[in-house]
């Protein structure tokens, strides 16, 4: 089985939105990994619709598929990076990420993506964290039935140090809200959790809504290329393709804009290398 990969655009940040896609394109991806953000589709900019509508267009021309990303840092408050949350203290602050996250339902329906991928944020130190719970539910169950009513899968992702930290928390709020399925990042589970890479893939193989397969370094929350962490790669793609996982498999690559001419196609052909090294 050969697994799909795509690449995140918030590694992409020095290229145009179209400069980008053509760059996966040619180097031979097979999808996207779409994060709204102001210099990549930008979400609060005029014509939303028929800018999306244009963009499902092209990604169509490109062959490209696609998963809709929400971590942009500054795109709702230009001074604090990743806030509001859906677990920010103040129920107005709250309920701006929560349109927000309705609105990333809205374009992934029009582009006819995979899955919308989000998490739940960090409290603030003096917020119980039982009375952050109960906010992160409702906000969650708020943008669930929204994107029910879409047609749109709602994958959600432990962060490391999050409300939500690993894959035993993202159970737990499973349990309040079943349509919810999982963003499994493998690298953090080398960060942080009670499961190695391969096994939370095999262990959460019926939950997997998205996946990314980023590198890290044991016990330090780096997105790094493919080879350049701890992360046993081909172990976590054997996984994968073990399980018939056939959604797109990401690769978040946030501090590499730099070289992304060059890493593009670098960390492709490393995935595909550790797929061999599974099939021989």
């Amino acid at each position: 089985m050969t697994l799909r990969y795509a690449y995140n655009t918030n590694g992409l940040t020095s290229h145009r939105l179209d400069d980008a896609l053509t760059l996966l394109a040619d180097s031979g991806y097979d999808g996207v990994a779409l994060t709204l953000d102001v210099h990549h589709h930008d979400p609060f900019a005029p014509a939303l619709p028929a800018r999306t509508r244009a963009l499902r267009r092209q990604l169509e021309t490109l062959g490209l598929g696609s998963v809709v990303e929400t971590g942009a840092r500054f795109l709702l408050d230009p001074r604090r990076k990743h806030r509001p949350t859906l677990v920010t203290e103040d129920p107005h602050a709250r309920a701006v990420r929560v349109a927000f996250l309705r609105t990333c339902v809205d374009v992934a329906a029009e582009l006819g993506s995979e899955a919308v991928s989000f998490w739940a944020g960090v409290p603030a130190p003096e917020v119980d964290r039982a009375h952050a719970w109960e906010w992160l539910v409702e906000g969650v169950g708020e943008v669930v039935e929204h994107a029910r009513n879409a047609g749109v899968t709602c994958a959600f992702e432990p962060e490391p140090g999050m409300l939500v930290d690993d894959c035993d928390d993202w159970a737990r709020l499973h349990e309040a809200v079943p349509d919810l399925t999982l963003a499994l990042d493998t690298g953090h589970c080398i960060v942080s959790g009670s499961y190695e890479p391969a096994d939370a893939v095999r262990t959460f193989a019926g939950h997997l809504g998205a996946c990314a397969v980023e590198d890290m370094p044991r016990g330090r929350h780096e997105h790094r290329a493919p080879g350049e962490g701890d992360m046993d790669l081909p172990a976590v793609l054997g996984a994968l393709a073990d399980v018939g996982y056939r959604r797109l498999v990401s690769l978040e690559l946030s501090r590499d804009s730099h070289r992304a001419d060059v890493l593009v196609p670098a960390a492709l052909a490393a995935l595909r290398e550790a797929e061999s090294r599974v099939a021989a």
